[in-house]
């Protein structure tokens, strides 16, 4: 059984164990259009038109997602239908690098995110809420520095195969850099093995915003002479701004929102 098979799992039981404790109700139940997480009718209220316009980046500057739609979340996020809206993601993605005629000067870039995009904070968000609990910078970096977080299987495929037609891979991170040494040995450790480079936050970047940080890392790397042929992240934020490449990919992620 695969690693991810092995998270759904376990975050299912951690979401229904822990779900008590916390005071939400995480048990994953079928998906239930216009209703809130016990079943029944939420007035103006679809999570499954929330997630929709959360993806479509017209319900933005949201903290937590809606109560009622805890479990819908979680179901989603744990459910089938997760990976498969990342694989359909991934599958473009692929078709279009599969089309280019690379220069060959080992300058042509696939830039990555990694939180929700490489690696997958599930088993940490299982316990808490699934984006419904207001985010502890604390409790979420406890988590980071234990170094166990799984890949998303689909990104690591389509991460594989781009090394093979010959891109180089550079990760973008949101992330301090005084995790740079726990997150490379993270993504080592599941699969993914070589990159170009691996770009954290540094001190002097905090009170940038994460497009701002992204935009000025991403124009830096076209000033070392690289070109961003692609650049995937969960968030809007990974793939707005500035020096974005020549084309954007937006993997899902209802679970929380960054600027």
């Amino acid at each position: 059984m695969e690693v991810f098979s092995l998270l759904i799992i376990l975050a299912t039981s951690l979401a229904t164990s822990h779900g008590s404790d916390l005071g939400i109700p995480h048990q994953i139940h079928s998906l239930r259009p216009q209703s809130g997480s016990s079943g029944a009718h939420v007035p103006g209220l679809s999570c499954l038109s929330w997630r929709l316009g959360v993806e479509a980046h017209n319900i933005i500057g949201w903290t937590t997602i809606p109560q009622a739609c805890a479990n819908y979340v979680g179901h989603y996020m744990l459910g089938h239908q997760y990976r498969k809206d990342s694989r359909g993601v991934t599958h473009e993605a692929l078709l279009y690098a599969e089309s280019l005629k690379l220069v060959g000067d080992c300058k042509d870039i696939w830039v990555f995110d990694i939180d929700e995009t490489t690696l997958s904070n599930l088993p940490y968000y299982a316990q808490h809420g699934f984006g419904a609990e207001p985010y502890n910078a604390t409790l979420f970096n406890e988590w980071v520095n234990k170094g166990e977080a799984p890949p998303l299987p689909e990104s690591l495929k389509l991460y594989k195969k781009l090394l093979s037609l010959g891109l180089k891979v550079v990760f973008i991170t949101g992330r301090p850099e005084h995790q740079r040494n726990v997150t490379a040995t993270n993504l080592k450790n599941v699969g993914y093995l070589t990159w170009e480079k691996l770009i954290l936050k540094g001190s002097s970047e905090t009170g940038s915003t994460a497009v701002e940080y992204k935009s000025s890392q991403r124009k830096m790397l076209e000033k070392k002479g690289y070109r961003v042929i692609g650049n995937m992240g969960d968030q809007w934020s990974d793939i707005l701004g500035t020096h974005v490449g020549n084309r954007t990919f937006k993997l899902p992620d209802p679970m929380y929102y960054i600027s």
